[in-house]
């Protein structure tokens, strides 16, 4: 039960490593769209009408990363402690049962 709750913490981190990159990636599509969309209303493709929507698309990417990263190293760090820990417990369980088990037979 104690592994399970711990385990169960885990889903915000793992989510957020799942899903961050592509909030990133819909920020980037929704900049390059701008860039077009700026094009096509001023009729002109120069670097001061495409550079806003590429910036946005540039810092919408980086957001996703900087989110992702750090959750998904923190998800598999924890993650290994929860399954070290649960292991622990496991080896102690087995080990109490058998000295009681030997303690019972005598």
């Amino acid at each position: 039960a104690e592994t399970d709750r711990l385990a169960g913490r885990l889903n915000f981190l793992a989510t957020v490593g799942s899903v961050a990159p592509f909030v990133g990636l819909f920020g980037t599509v929704w900049g390059i769209m701008d860039s077009f969309f700026n094009i096509g209303a001023q009729q002109n493709s120069s670097l001061a009408v495409v550079a806003p929507g590429i910036s946005e698309a540039l810092f919408a990417t980086a957001i996703g990363l900087f989110a992702a990263i750090p959750a998904v190293i923190a998800y598999n760090r924890f993650s290994h402690r929860v399954n070290r820990f649960e292991t622990r417990l496991f080896r102690f369980a087995d080990r109490f049962h058998a000295t009681l088990s030997r303690e019972l037979e005598q």
